[in-house]
């Protein structure tokens, strides 16, 4: 309110009301739709609208949203045709979300979406559209796609190599025997590694997949123990479903303490989103080192730890703990 009874005092043009206008109206819009649902966690896919129904990887993305939700997870795509809409024909109208946004050509909401009431989102700007794919989200599945699709797949990597959206599963897709991908790890991510763009450690904020089961495992298991992250400045909290046993959190700081800058990766209690209290691991840490994070959230959620409930229920960002 304060922002804006200073813009009211300086600005006069319309455009600029305008955008403001319709910045707001694509965040209120998009918190009511989702607001109902936050305690189900989500998959975002992205792909090309050009791909058609006859190929394998329009198969494949049916395939990957019709898994996600028998793991308990809903689906967001774009709204638009080709990846979009066989994922939300995998997922069907209940466990669907489409994030459209106008573009004069390709862009149009697939029949699917559109014929489920109350899951369409209109944005105006493609700001607020990624802000809601990456608030919204938790995990990110990118199949083959042009230059809308990679944008995206940047877009997400760039907000969490910077800390910048705390840490979620990136899943690159495609059919068994496609090199979609299998090229682009090597012509990109090697490349900036070679020249000291990124640091080695930063592949690991990818995982390469080629079916739709390998994919959703991999989301799967990034939350049975890992549950979500707090970013601050210089350290990290990072929010689990079981509290880690004083045997495997002293493995864990010999392992990790590169990834420490100052004291030991310590236990303690903390208090979620929703009030809910769980066990959680503190550590000050260097932002930088996001791949390395990565690489201690795989080492958690694989440790081998007693069964219960809370390591079962990867699709629930809110469920009970025992």
């Amino acid at each position: 309110m304060v922002s804006l009874l200073e813009i009211c005092r300086q600005e006069t043009e319309p455009e600029a009301w305008r955008i403001i206008q319709g910045t707001l109206a694509d965040i209120h819009e998009a918190l009511t739709v989702f607001r109902p649902s936050r305690s189900v966690r989500k998959v975002a896919v992205f792909g090309s609208a050009r791909i058609t129904a006859d190929q394998p990887t329009y198969a494949l993305a049916r395939e990957l949203a019709a898994t996600a939700v028998a793991a308990g997870f809903e689906v967001v795509t774009g709204a638009g045709g080709g990846i979009m809409e066989a994922a939300n024909v995998g997922a069907g109208c209940d466990a669907s979300y489409g994030l459209n946004v106008d573009l004069p050509f390709e862009q149009h909401p697939n029949p699917v979406v559109s014929s489920c009431e109350g899951r369409l989102l209109h944005f105006r700007y493609f700001f607020t559209r990624k802000l809601f794919f990456l608030r919204e989200s938790d995990a990110v599945v990118v199949l083959p796609g042009g230059f809308g699709t990679l944008d995206e797949l940047f877009e997400s990597l760039t907000l969490v190599q910077t800390g910048r959206t705390p840490p979620v599963p990136v899943v690159l897709l495609a059919p068994e025997g496609d090199r979609f991908w299998a090229s682009w790890q090597v012509e990109v991510q090697r490349q900036m590694t070679c020249r000291g763009l990124i640091s080695a450690e930063d592949r690991s904020l990818v995982f390469q997949a080629g079916s739709a089961e390998a994919a959703m495992a991999y989301v799967s298991r990034f939350y049975r123990v890992f549950h979500a992250a707090e970013l601050h400045s210089d350290r990290v909290e990072l929010q689990l479903n079981v509290a880690v046993p004083d045997a495997e959190l002293r493995q864990l700081n010999r392992d990790f303490d590169d990834l420490v800058d100052q004291g030991v990766i310590v236990a303690g209690e903390t208090s979620d989103e929703e009030g809910l209290l769980r066990p959680c691991l503190r550590f000050h840490f260097n932002r930088r080192r996001m791949g390395r994070l990565y690489q201690l959230i795989e080492a958690l959620n694989g440790l081998e730890l007693p069964a219960c409930s809370a390591l079962e229920q990867p699709g629930q960002r809110h469920c009970v703990l025992p």
